[in-house]
């Protein structure tokens, strides 16, 4: 499901600054990137038995590498996903999201963006 309560989708950053930031929200970028790629997820647990939910924020480099830890990355709309065990993690509208799941992942992606924006103003000036 995509999240678009918020204005990280085209937000253009330094990788190791949004690194810093996504952890400091709890996502993890772990090795889910590659030269061009990252991807940064949080775990969502839920009341509801074998349900985890994850948040997720991607974006590309712009440029640089992202391996070479010196990339400018633009982000992508964030996604909410549900992990169906032992297949993986759908994102689909059809996966029928709790609000009380939708509303974490948009408090946290709205901390996140604000987040964001004040580095981003912090460095203009």
């Amino acid at each position: 499901m995509k999240l678009e309560n918020n204005e990280i989708k085209d937000t253009v950053l330094d990788l190791q600054p949004l690194t810093y930031i996504m952890e400091r929200n709890g996502f993890v970028l772990a090795g889910q990137w590659d030269y061009e790629r990252v991807t940064y997820d949080l775990k969502v647990n839920s009341p509801e038995k074998n349900i985890t939910y994850y948040i997720r924020v991607s974006g590309y480099a712009v440029e640089g590498d992202v391996d070479s830890g010196k990339a400018v990355i633009k982000l992508l709309t964030p996604l909410l996903g549900k992990h169906h065990y032992p297949h993986g993690v759908e994102y689909g509208e059809e996966e029928g999201f709790p609000q009380n799941i939708i509303d974490k992942a948009d408090r946290v992606l709205s901390n996140v963006d604000n987040q964001l924006k004040q580095f981003i103003e912090e460095e203009a000036n």
